[in-house]
């Protein structure tokens, strides 16, 4: 899976600072793609609020970063109207700002927020730091024996070749698995031979831990990652719903930001590593 190129980058806002820092940290992304930026903004009570705020915002966005933009001004919940919005217009990437305060974990199958970033049409990056990151140098991969997990690899090649970025693979295995360790290191060296074939800078690096939500964390804020790259679940297991999957729970602690992407259909998975 790649992010389409010539397309359109959604980017909701509710005026927060997280929400403005994203219009920003987009610019880059929305250049190498040559993408036009779509700032959308909802309201349950309006369709017309703060027409001239995003008026603003869309000319600011034109001469600063020099590609097209426009804006939406929609009535409803906007959690409920990203996926639909971005399914319709086609759109290659959601960049959104989450406020520090929203979890996303409730009784059997979580709120808006984690079945929009769980269902949505296109790759997400979600931020939560009020931080500007305006480069990416270090990109992190945690990746698994699965066979969803390999898919992506060519959006993590392909943001590294953008940014002349190195990646970071990472793997984490239950310290008691000795013949899941003894399997995830061949397969972490195949990983990091294709990645380096394209070109690209790569290390990698496995975890003993029994909590790997919180080691992937961890060792991206001990090694100045910029980026962590997720592939999400489409089907959650009972444990999951109540206790949260691993990307969802990433997702949620991390300040670092994070590009979640959905599994493609198995019979169009295609990446290169067997």
């Amino acid at each position: 899976m790649l992010i389409k190129e010539n397309s359109s980058i959604l980017i909701p806002v509710d005026f927060s600072k997280q929400s403005l820092i994203a219009i920003e940290q987009s610019y880059n992304l929305a250049k190498f793609t040559k993408s036009k930026i779509i700032v959308m903004h909802a309201s349950p009570n309006s369709n017309t609020e703060h027409e001239k705020d995003l008026e603003e915002i869309v000319k600011n966005i034109t001469k600063e970063c020099g590609q097209p933009a426009e804006f939406l001004n929609l009535k409803g919940d906007i959690f409920e109207l990203i996926d639909k919005k971005a399914e319709e217009l086609g759109c290659a990437l959601i960049v959104i700002g989450l406020d520090t305060q929203v979890r996303f974990r409730s009784f059997l199958g979580g709120t808006n927020v984690s079945k929009f970033i769980q269902h949505a049409p296109c790759p997400i990056i979600t931020m939560r730091s009020k931080d500007s990151r305006n480069n990416c140098s270090n990109i992190l991969m945690p990746i698994d024996l699965s066979a969803e997990s390999r898919e992506k690899v060519g959006i993590t090649v392909q943001l590294a070749k953008y940014y002349k970025a190195t990646i970071r693979i990472v793997s984490v295995f239950s310290p008691n698995d000795e013949k899941y360790e003894n399997n995830l290191l061949p397969y972490l060296n195949q990983v990091k031979k294709y990645i380096k074939d394209r070109g690209v800078e790569c290390t990698n690096k496995s975890i003993a831990s029994n909590s790997p939500a919180e080691a992937i964390v961890t060792y991206a804020n001990n090694n100045d990652i910029d980026l962590i790259v997720l592939m999400n679940k489409k089907d959650l297991s009972i444990g999951e719903m109540i206790g949260g999957a691993t990307s969802i729970k990433i997702v949620e602690s991390s300040n670092v930001p994070v590009l979640s992407v959905n599994p493609m259909k198995r019979e169009s998975i295609s990446s290169g590593i067997h």
